[in-house]
């Protein structure tokens, strides 16, 4: 041996002696790993903030007006308490009714404000809540952005940290809006239904980071979390229909029915509060854990590998493929939502028949040719607007094909991009005619008449869909970093035709809405020359996008 190998022979090794400071040191060291997992936080939040900066402050503004201007309608509707009064016994022993928009607690005009639009507000700060989470969580895994990120010194659980605390963000500045807003109504009142709308809205942020660990991909995800949003509308729904007084177990079972049974400017139970922090802390200790135990780009429920030999021979079969899931969750809601309104225009002509408030309303937005058929496209107007949510969804799912990066591989083989992206804008402007046919057929089933009037007013609302899709690809073709002002555009459109008629509006405000030159039907006069200048523009501007988007740069995000 050489002179060193002596002498470490020779030399007794130091046996390891208890250190006092052992334990702190490991303390901190857990400690420590702790902190690292959240590291970088704060820029990924800085980050949020940059990229949600035009599409949550229009979520944010749009759902609070849509809260703030109620009261005003309700005024001018029910002006002395006997009406209000009145309107209280009517919705008690209409059970149809109290499904459509919950019990109402007391007749002020705070309290019907929670009663008309709680349930509403609360569904939209859910939505912009789930889409919040999942865009900055799996949505940035499965663009591989996340895996960039993480390489530098961002903890772990940072990127769903940042989410969460940006869809908390979201809701206080929605809370905020509504507790000043409706101050005059009582403090105590707007304050309680403020922090319970954002309560919805942080119950289903938590629960969108949960199924976010779980799947693959973003799209499943969201839809995930918005099935589980309609459960707990329909379970909402069938507590308040079978209960006459008070609750049921079923609307205790949904997060929507804790924010009625806050019971806001009627005698406020602050402690349905502790509902939706429980929920959310529950969750989100659910979501932290499964964070830590799975690799980025990975899911406890692993999509199913394809077959070995491809079946997708063109790119509109590949578009289908990937959108058939979204149309098949509009399909079905948009027939049950007919369906819903439809069994309700008998009851609903009665409940406004003797208030002329009202009944101006509905003139207003369905035409005057009869309260019941006045109801009937009003309500089909609504569906509407709401369907130019799908369309906008769909053709911006261009978008998404393009910055995640899967377009350019399919591109880059012998399919050019207007046949690339005609398979999506297929599925698009197609879908939203078999969506309102689907609803126009719930229309006609629930009210059981007019099969063909109905039929024919729902699919006259298609041609301003149509011009909402031809904006969303004319923004897409032309400024692909602007896409999201598609949602703004629509979410403005709706805010239009959801508070225009009840604030009687200007005509040359209602007129901005591609929707406020549409004929009003049925019962009124079908007026062939808005409908197809309405059809041609969407048709000039889906011109116009794609041919920008043939002339520029495929985008990478």
């Amino acid at each position: 041996m050489t002179a060193v190998d002596n002498a470490s022979a020779s030399t007794p090794s130091p046996s390891p002696s208890p250190s006092p400071s052992r334990s702190s040191a490991s303390t901190f060291a857990v400690r420590s790993g702790g902190a690292r997992q959240l590291a970088g936080t704060g820029v990924l939040l800085r980050l949020a903030l940059r990229r949600d900066r035009v599409m949550v402050p229009v979520w944010v503004a749009v759902t609070g007006l849509m809260v703030l201007s109620m009261p005003n309608s309700l005024r001018s509707l029910y002006g002395t308490a006997a009406e209000r009064a009145d309107l209280m016994r009517q919705m008690t022993t209409n059970s149809s009714l109290r499904a459509l928009v919950g019990p109402v607690f007391d007749d002020s005009l705070g309290a019907l404000t929670a009663w008309r639009v709680g349930v509403y507000a609360g569904a939209l700060a859910a939505v912009m809540s789930l889409l919040v989470v999942v865009r900055h969580t799996r949505d940035e895994e499965e663009s591989g952005r996340l895996e960039v990120v993480a390489s530098g010194m961002v903890g772990r659980r940072a990127p769903l940290t940042a989410a969460l605390l940006m869809a908390a963000v979201a809701n206080g500045a929605l809370a905020l809006l509504v507790a000043v807003g409706l101050a005059g109504q009582g403090a105590a009142g707007a304050v309680a239904f403020g922090l319970g709308i954002a309560g919805v809205g942080m119950v289903f942020a938590t629960m969108a980071a949960v199924i976010a660990q779980l799947t693959e991909s973003a799209r499943l995800a969201r839809g995930l979390t918005a099935g589980v949003l309609g459960a707990a509308f329909v379970l909402r729904a069938a507590g308040d229909a079978s209960a006459n007084e008070g609750s049921s177990f079923l609307t205790w079972l949904s997060p929507l029915g804790w924010l009625e049974n806050e019971r806001s400017f009627a005698d406020e139970r602050w402690w349905v509060l502790l509902l939706f922090v429980g929920a959310g802390l529950a969750q989100g200790v659910v979501a932290y854990g499964l964070a830590g135990r799975r690799d980025v780009g990975m899911s406890f429920l692993p999509t199913r590998p394809g077959p070995a030999t491809g079946r997708l021979a063109t790119a509109g079969a590949l578009a289908w493929r990937l959108q058939r899931g979204s149309v098949l969750g509009w399909s079905i809601g948009f027939f049950l939502a007919g369906l819903v309104y439809g069994g309700l225009t008998e009851g609903a002509a009665d409940l406004v028949a003797d208030n002329e408030g009202a009944r101006q309303i509905f003139e207003r937005m369905g035409g005057r040719s009869g309260l019941t058929d006045a109801f009937l496209a009003s309500m089909i107007g609504m569906l509407g607007l709401i369907a130019a949510l799908y369309v906008v969804g769909a053709v911006l799912r261009l978008h998404g094909e393009e910055t995640s990066g899967r377009a350019e591989p399919l591109l880059s083989n012998a399919v050019g991009r207007l046949r690339w992206a005609a398979g999506h804008l297929a599925v698009a402007f197609a879908g939203s005619v078999w969506i309102m046919l689907l609803a126009g057929l719930g229309f006609a089933l629930g009210y059981g008449k007019e099969f063909g009037h109905i039929l024919g007013a729902c699919l006259v609302q298609v041609a301003g869909v149509w011009v909402i899709g031809g904006v969303a690809v004319l923004v897409h073709g032309l400024a692909p970093k602007a896409a999201m002002a598609a949602w703004g555009l629509a979410g403005a459109v709706l805010l239009i035709g959801w508070i225009g008629p009840a604030l009687d509006a200007p005509r040359a405000v209602l007129d901005l809405s591609p929707f406020g030159h549409l004929p009003k039907l049925p019962g009124g006069d079908m007026q062939w020359s808005p409908v197809l200048t309405l059809i041609g523009l969407a048709v000039a501007l889906v011109t116009l996008g794609l041919a920008g988007l043939r002339r520029r740069d495929v985008v990478m995000s």
